[in-house]
């Protein structure tokens, strides 16, 4: 631990191609700032796309994503660099607790908010265990190929919404792959920044062809465009206060296992990415995203965690300044701020949201599967192959429990289910390979 709680942040003289810059240095402004807006960037898709799914309000939730990323900083004590974004472990839950059908606001958003709040408890409470005992224990419960089935299901889980989401109509469909076919496209084909905005700007020419065909040849439901003229530039965010219905508290409790899963691998990554013990944080960096999330819920916006997007950026520019994400922060609530800004969110068409969705769910399942790469996990280990067999099915299954008025959802089944089968399978010895 460091002798001062926050860094001094030494100031680079100019930012070399190739050259670190660790989490207590800084650049000169303008290239913070530069840095600020790509971390802003790469988050936007994801933390836009999460509240769109859930009904919430996308301007609002960016807003909150700059409160709890400032919080995180806090109460890190600027050591982590991390940007705390919409999270998409809640998304099954809330639509399956609020019954929301995927048009327009969410009319039961309430009743959701107090479950998030109720994860976000759970989560500082976890938090706090981890800083007085360590995190081995969390460790011993979630060795990577439980964390990497964990990540796997949240994407399994969510497929079936947004082949739903997509399903109404052939045009929907046929836009839907298209917007894939963009977002593939600008993956394979792009460079740069470019490739590492694929989410955003696969969406952005999705969208323009959409607009070219509805609004230009009149073929489907055309994007209206006069919210975006009858919107003002500047006004408040519309928060929302929370119900706290006890079934929707127990349901989404447990989505607070998921955000440990996640937030610990991210740890991990940013530590093995700069060389850095970040262990001393964990606790901290649990706590903080809880009460971000905490926060959060009480305004009316989604649960939040760190990003990997984020962490991603960070992997490609070799810049850790923590700095940087208190000047993405600043930047989220200035758009929180306009009215106009979201109501270009709310005008992205329904095809597009559904496809950019089929990539990301995608993308959030593979993900497991590469935490199971890049730890080896050893599938000649009947365990190891069992618990990720298990997982993964309860998961893309939705497989619910329901033990009196406690209720399990199809992730929280497969999470616990993965964590519970571990420990019960865990055995000395040598184990016998699959066949």
């Amino acid at each position: 631990m460091a002798d001062s709680y926050f860094p001094r942040w030494r100031v680079q003289p100019k930012s070399v191609e190739g050259r670190v810059v660790n989490t207590d240095e800084r650049l000169p402004g303008p290239q913070m700032l530069a840095m600020g807006i790509q971390h802003v960037v790469a988050m936007f898709g994801s933390t836009v796309l999460a509240p769109l799914l859930m009904g919430f309000d996308p301007n609002l939730c960016i807003f909150m994503s700059g409160i709890g990323t400032l919080l995180f900083f806090v109460l890190v004590g600027g050591r982590v660099p991390s940007y705390l974004g919409s999270s998409f472990a809640f998304i099954g839950l809330v639509i399956a607790i609020t019954g929301y059908t995927g048009q327009g606001p969410n009319p039961n958003i309430p009743v959701a908010l107090g479950g998030i709040i109720a994860c976000g408890v759970a989560y500082i409470i976890i938090g706090l265990i981890v800083s007085a005992v360590g995190t081995a224990w969390i460790e011993t419960l979630m060795p990577p190929v439980v964390t990497g089935s964990i990540v796997a299901v949240i994407g399994l889980n969510l497929a079936p919404i947004a082949v739903k989401g997509v399903s109404g109509s052939a045009f929907d469909s046929y836009m839907a792959l298209v917007t894939v076919l963009c977002v593939g496209a600008v993956a394979v084909f792009a460079h740069g920044m470019l490739q590492r905005l694929l989410i955003l700007v696969g969406l952005l020419i999705a969208y323009a062809i959409y607009a070219v065909v509805t609004n230009g040849m009149g073929m489907g439901k055309p994007i209206d465009f006069s919210i975006v003229a009858n919107a003002s530039w500047f006004g408040m965010p519309h928060f929302m206060a929370p119900v706290f219905n006890g079934q929707a508290m127990t349901l989404l409790a447990p989505v607070a296992v998921i955000l440990v899963a996640e937030n610990l691998g991210h740890i991990k990554a940013v530590s093995a990415m700069t060389g850095q013990n970040l262990d001393g944080y964990i606790g901290r960096a649990f706590i903080g995203d809880g009460l971000a999330t905490v926060v959060s819920g009480f305004a009316g916006g989604t649960g939040v965690t760190t990003y990997a997007e984020n962490i991603g950026v960070m992997a490609v520019t070799k810049i850790y300044s923590t700095l940087v994400f208190v000047i993405a922060a600043v930047i989220a609530l200035v758009l929180g701020f306009s009215p106009k800004f979201g109501a270009v969110i709310q005008t992205i068409p329904g095809p597009v949201l559904g496809g950019v969705s089929i990539v990301v769910f995608g993308l959030i399942a593979v993900t497991g599967a590469r935490i199971w790469v890049v730890n080896k996990v050893n599938f000649s280990d009947n365990r190891n192959l069992i618990v990720a067999a298990v997982t993964l099915v309860l998961g893309a299954g939705d497989f619910s429990l329901k033990l009196g008025g406690f209720a399990l959802g199809g992730i929280g089944t497969a999470t616990f289910g993965a964590i519970i089968l571990y420990a019960l399978l865990r055995r000395k010895g040598p184990q016998e390979p699959a066949v």
